[in-house]
């Protein structure tokens, strides 16, 4: 008699559930990790702000805003990507999920919708201060609600594909440095796109709004062959 693939469906999300839920219940007693990505893009956001406070009162920083936001969350996600796989390679839990009968894709989905999670309270915590350094008595040219689009489309795939990225080079001698290696020049499309349509927002101005869903449309088009991509090829990867 033929069974159902509804128990196998069944399963492959109770699997993904509990691997979601370790890892967030495992950074919620320590918040570890949350605390040094927060950390990194404080400082960072500050380094940013020492480094322009000689350029004058009549540069305008909105210029160059969207740009140094984008590259302190690139900086703190390569962080938070490099450290969610190393704790689990340390602590052997990489290898006990390998042990288990968990399809190797419901781990990878697992992973990112876990560093996304982190990524987005990053973003959500320190937007405020981001707003407060630079952007303080400086008017949004466009619709505020487009930035957080923005940093949602580019936050799912930095979390996807670096989750990826992550998984190569967690067992690699030099780790730090090939996880950057790789994902500054596949995220580099990425970016662009990201740093594009958050900087239509601030700026505004003339076809602004084309200039911003022009820009979204090409980044979730790289999120959704990048991602796919990495579905395809993780199960190679983790088992290298």
């Amino acid at each position: 008699m033929a069974t159902s693939p509804a128990p196998v469906r069944s399963d492959s999300w109770r699997q993904f559930v509990a691997i979601l839920r370790k890892d967030i219940v495992m950074e919620l007693r320590t918040f570890e990790m949350l605390t040094s990505m927060i950390l990194y893009t404080v400082l960072t956001l500050v380094i940013y702000q020492i480094a322009l406070s000689q350029s004058g009162s009549g540069f305008d920083v909105r210029l160059i805003a969207s740009g140094l936001l984008w590259l302190s969350f690139v900086f703190t996600s390569m962080l938070g990507l490099n450290r969610s796989l190393v704790h689990e390679k340390d602590q052997g839990c990489l290898e006990a999920l390998l042990l288990s009968p968990v399809d190797r894709p419901v781990i990878f989905f697992a992973k990112a919708v876990g560093n996304l999670i982190f990524l987005l309270i990053v973003q959500v915590v320190t937007m405020p201060l981001f707003f407060v350094m630079f952007l303080a008595n400086r008017p949004l040219g466009g619709a505020w609600w487009m930035i957080p689009l923005s940093l949602l489309v580019g936050a799912i795939g930095i979390a996807g594909v670096g989750t990826l990225l992550a998984t190569i080079s967690v067992n690699t001698r030099g780790r730090d440095f090939i996880l950057a290696v790789l994902f500054v020049p596949i995220m580099y499309p990425l970016l662009l796109a990201a740093v594009g349509a958050t900087s239509a927002a601030v700026l505004g101005g003339t076809g602004y709004v084309t200039e911003f869903w022009r820009d979204l449309a090409l980044a979730g088009g790289y999120d959704a062959i990048m991602l796919l991509a990495a579905y395809g090829l993780y199960e190679f990867v983790i088992g290298a």
